[in-house]
This record gives structure tokens, C-alpha cells and sequence, in this order.
């Protein structure tokens, strides 16, 4: 497998694209390329690459389902589940979002074409509610979205 290629898949909180490369889903989704992507990892011990967590949210990030987090360096993240984990898992990471142009609505046959590998799901693909963001600092946390 491939990391720099943009792969389209059923995530576990909604429809995105998977890449190992930023550049090739900014470019993809027609967005500024200096604006981060969130990272989907597969193991707690990719999270030291990331940045370090505040002690406050371990626990919290630990157990979380379906929330993304900005850490204090900027860096974003969300630990996946389910059956999208044994994708993500073969790449460790991949930068990850949501199958659309920048600013429009989820549209599949657009999403298809460009992409390089459809991912089938057993279930179908199906646009769900994004994952929510926190934004953690040493003592507080705030919602961003």
C-alpha cells in the first residue's frame, strides 16, 4: 500500500479521504495547502509523535469516541475505532478529511473520480455528523467544533 495515495473510504465518523500525503488532498479539495489536516492514527504510541498531551485530557482522549483534539503545538488528531482501524492501522497515520471540495457539500460521484482507490465498506458509504473538535490547553478545553 501506497501512502501517497488518496484513498476514499467510510470513516468512523463519516465519509473522507485518507492520505499519507497533505499536499495531494489539499490540491484534491481545492483548499489552501498551509492549512493543517487532522491526523487519523490507529495506536496511543503514534501520539508521541504528535505532541505531547496535557496530563488533565489522558484519560479523556484515552477512552474518546468520535472527538477530534488540537494539542497545544497545533497539531490535530483523532484516535479512530472500529472497522476503519484496520485500514488506518497498515499506515500507522494518514491525514484525513471529509470527501468534498472545500466549502461544498458531500457529493459521491465527485468524490469517486477524485480519489485514486475506492474503499468499499460493507455497509455502504453514508455522510454522517464530522467528528467534534476540542481544543485542549494545560487546564481547559474548548470546543471548536
Amino acid at each position: 500500500m501506497r501512502g501517497d495515495l488518496v484513498y476514499f473510504v467510510q470513516t468512523d465518523t463519516t465519509v473522507g479521504f485518507l492520505s499519507r500525503s497533505a499536499e495531494r488532498l489539499a490540491r484534491i479539495k481545492g483548499r489552501p495547502s498551509q492549512k493543517p489536516f487532522l491526523k487519523a492514527i490507529a495506536r496511543l504510541s503514534t501520539l508521541g509523535e504528535i505532541g505531547r498531551v496535557p496530563r488533565k485530557f489522558r484519560r479523556e482522549i484515552r477512552r474518546s469516541r468520535g472527538s477530534s483534539y488540537i494539542l497545544p503545538n497545533g497539531q490535530s488528531f483523532r484516535l479512530v475505532r472500529g472497522e476503519h482501524l484496520d485500514f488506518v492501522k497498515r499506515f500507522e497515520w494518514c491525514y484525513s478529511t471529509s470527501a468534498n471540495r472545500h466549502g461544498e457539500p458531500y457529493d459521491e460521484k465527485y468524490a469517486r473520480e477524485a480519489c485514486d482507490v475506492v474503499v468499499e465498506s460493507k455497509d455502504g458509504f453514508h455522510a454522517a455528523e464530522p467528528s467534534r473538535i476540542w481544543r485542549v490547553a494545560r487546564r481547559k478545553r474548548v470546543k471548536v467544533r
